[in-house]
């Protein structure tokens, strides 16, 4: 059997330049694996909107909407229809919420309507959380709670529309106004229900 020739010996330099050259095509630990997702925790923390964590207290919602406001916010409001039968369901509901129309069933658009009512923490920062995804919506932490808020001009006069929701200890204050915004209408309804 003929011998094969002897190969010519690889110089180490070529071959610690080839070693590094794979080295380098391979991925890094961290990106050899593809990422994994966390699961989803059943009671997911938004990370848009920061919140408190204490305990929810019981706390009583208001029954009447003039009773919740300030003198100053009453005077602001002035004469401004509440609750006329015109405009639809108001006043205590059977679920115990409570809804206040402050409008002129005549007035094309200044008026504002406040829903408060009760709304457990997950579906409330879902909810706000959606408004500043979805909406545009900014958001702080005034009062021990959480405030979601935007104002835009009206469609059709120019006048500035808006919506104002504060949540807290299960329960929502829900505000959306056109031409009608009182100077410390939501933060009067916090004092009255949380103070």
């Amino acid at each position: 059997m003929p011998r094969r020739p002897p190969r010519p010996a690889v110089p180490a330099v070529l071959v610690g330049v080839a070693v590094l050259a794979l080295t380098a095509c391979a991925p890094a630990a961290e990106e050899a694996a593809p990422d994994t997702p966390s699961p989803v925790s059943s009671s997911p923390t938004p990370s848009n909107i920061p919140t408190f964590s204490r305990a929810p207290t019981d706390v009583r919602l208001p029954a009447d909407c003039k009773a919740m406001l300030s003198a100053d916010v009453l005077a602001q409001l002035g004469t401004v229809p509440l609750n006329d039968p015109a405009l639809g369901a108001s006043g205590v509901q059977p679920d115990g919420s409570l809804i206040c129309i402050w409008r002129d069933p005549g007035a094309d658009t200044t008026g504002l309507t406040t829903t408060i009512s009760r709304m457990n923490r997950g579906p409330a920062l879902d909810m706000l959380n959606d408004l500043v995804s979805t909406q545009g919506f900014s958001c702080y932490t005034p009062d021990a709670g959480t405030r979601c808020e935007k104002t835009w001009i009206n469609d059709t006069y120019p006048v500035n529309d808006g919506r104002t929701l504060y949540w807290r200890d299960d329960v929502l204050i829900d505000t959306q106004y056109s031409n009608l915004a009182p100077t410390g209408y939501t933060s009067s309804i916090i004092s009255s229900i949380f103070g």
